[in-house]
């Protein structure tokens, strides 16, 4: 009796410091707009929407991409494109680009998605590289100036994105809609699913599972999710450039989700924020981004092996098995 009172109690309190931190979380970002560059907190919010995306089928399916940023930087061609020249209102124009980046998914979906391990990534890292081909040569992307001077509109006719408060709390209502998404997707049979393929495909495949079935459609839902945080991107800067869709920015996202840890929820968020915000503060410091960023990163794969969150999820986890072996 007295062990259950106590797992009762252990509970309600962690249920009660889960909720006391999603309040100042919540107090924190309804703030902070007022006191941080909003466009620096947007320009982090699209990648921890970028990058927990790519952890959807990285993290949960085993499927390592390196042509992601052919859906972000694709769909935001496409917003741009649509906002700028056929004056689409905001919201269709983000649609748009998500539609693109979806059926782009499906196709490079069905072209590899049979593939394992390297030969998956080639095949993603190829067909990238040819949407950046294409984004050199069209005409309507403008090569290396880009799509510039992008209007922002109104959302539903009502609220002026102009104001960059505004386009915060909307990029930000967006972000948090897109990430309730896959903490949906991976705490469903879905998500469970898809851990099982990744941890034994040919036992999940013997389970009678479609298995390519599966991770097609998570990979075209990383896709679709991946062009929405494109296109938040680049309606919030107002710009669309090369930078978008080159092999560089595929290659950052999956050192975002290394970084924070790979296969959790949390992780990517923190890896995203942490490596924008490195990037944002050595920008005009003198020092070699790339090259101090590459040192975190051995740093971290040295020391973190399973990500920042992840091993301190594990470590706290050990902590209270030690001091309360009854837990479980």
């Amino acid at each position: 009796m007295t062990t259950l009172l106590h797992k009762t109690l252990s509970f309600a309190n962690n249920r009660a410091v889960r909720w006391l931190a999603l309040l100042i979380l919540a107090t924190a970002l309804l703030v902070a707009p007022f006191t941080v560059y909003p466009l620096f907190l947007m320009n982090v919010f699209c990648f921890v929407l970028f990058a927990s995306a790519l952890n959807l089928v990285l993290g949960y399916a085993g499927l390592l991409s390196l042509g992601h940023a052919a859906f972000f930087g694709g769909a935001a061609y496409v917003t741009a494109h649509t906002a700028k020249a056929w004056a689409w209102p905001f919201e269709i124009a983000v649609l748009a680009g998500m539609c693109f980046a979806a059926i782009l998914g499906l196709f490079m979906g069905l072209i590899g998605i049979k593939r394992y391990g390297i030969y998956f990534a080639m095949i993603t890292l190829a067909l990238a590289q040819m949407i950046y081909f294409l984004a050199v040569q069209m005409p309507f992307t403008n090569g290396e100036d880009g799509i510039q001077a992008i209007p922002r509109g109104t959302l539903l006719g009502l609220i002026d994105l102009s104001d960059i408060r505004a386009m915060y709390f909307v990029v930000l209502g967006f972000v948090i809609l897109g990430l309730l998404l896959i903490w949906r997707c991976i705490h469903s049979p879905f998500g469970h699913i898809l851990a099982a393929i990744r941890e034994n495909e040919p036992r999940a495949v013997s389970l009678g599972l479609d298995v390519v079935r599966y991770k097609l459609i998570a990979f075209v839902l990383s896709a679709t999710l991946s062009g929405l945080a494109g296109s938040l991107k680049v309606l919030s800067f107002q710009l669309a450039a090369l930078n978008n869709v080159s092999w560089h920015l595929s290659g950052e996202v999956v050192l975002m989700t290394l970084i924070g840890g790979l296969g959790t929820f949390v992780g990517p968020i923190i890896g995203s924020t942490f490596v924008v915000a490195l990037e944002h503060f050595l920008a005009t410091s003198g020092l070699p981004v790339s090259l101090v960023i590459g040192i975190i990163f051995m740093a971290c794969v040295m020391l973190f092996r399973r990500g920042v969150w992840g091993e301190t999820k594990a470590r706290l986890a050990a902590m209270i098995e030690k001091r309360d072996p009854d837990r479980h």
